[in-house]
């Protein structure tokens, strides 16, 4: 009777854990099903928020002012791939001899704020006869005042020690 009792309860245990190990391999792979879809339904949202800009589109041409150049030039934003808010731009204004030329990097930072990188060059007959000036190296920021009509650069001292206004129109 001990040994049928003891064979009794070894037949009951190994049943009972053979049971268990397939009830959670099949929750295992509910779970891991879930996890999967969850995961999906992420990287779908992430993706499509990553290839949309935070801020306005700022693509395409736009006036470019300096104020010792009578009249305007042209500025170009074009948006780099898989980036949002950032641009490569290039322009420049010319009047007679004097000229402002601009190449580089714009990072739209906020909703008045636009940070450059990049070389701008100028030569402004009334500033030393013209001698060239070059702002390169350091980050540039334009700030705009009127809720992103105008944005102006914020380094204002030229190298002459003058105070000059470039502005970006949109």
């Amino acid at each position: 009777m001990k040994n049928f009792l003891t064979a009794f309860v070894l037949v009951a245990f190994a049943v009972s854990c053979s049971k268990k190990e397939a009830t959670s391999t099949s929750d295992k792979t509910d779970s891991t099903k879930i996890i999967d879809s969850i995961n999906a339904a992420r990287t779908k949202i992430n993706d499509s928020i990553k290839s949309k800009n935070h801020f306005k589109d700022f693509s395409g041409s736009h006036k470019f002012t300096h104020s010792s150049i009578k009249g305007s030039g042209t500025i170009t934003f074009k948006k780099i791939d898989g980036e949002k808010d950032h641009y490569n731009v290039s322009g420049d204004i010319k009047s007679g001899k004097d000229y402002v030329t601009i190449h580089g990097f714009m990072a739209v930072v906020s909703e008045k704020h636009m940070n450059f990188t990049g070389g701008l060059s100028e030569s402004i007959s009334e500033n030393e006869n013209g001698k060239l000036y070059i702002r390169q190296g350091s980050t540039k920021t334009f700030l705009s005042k009127d809720a992103g009509k105008t944005y102006r650069l914020q380094d204002m001292v030229n190298g002459s020690g003058f105070v000059e206004y470039i502005d970006i129109h949109f």
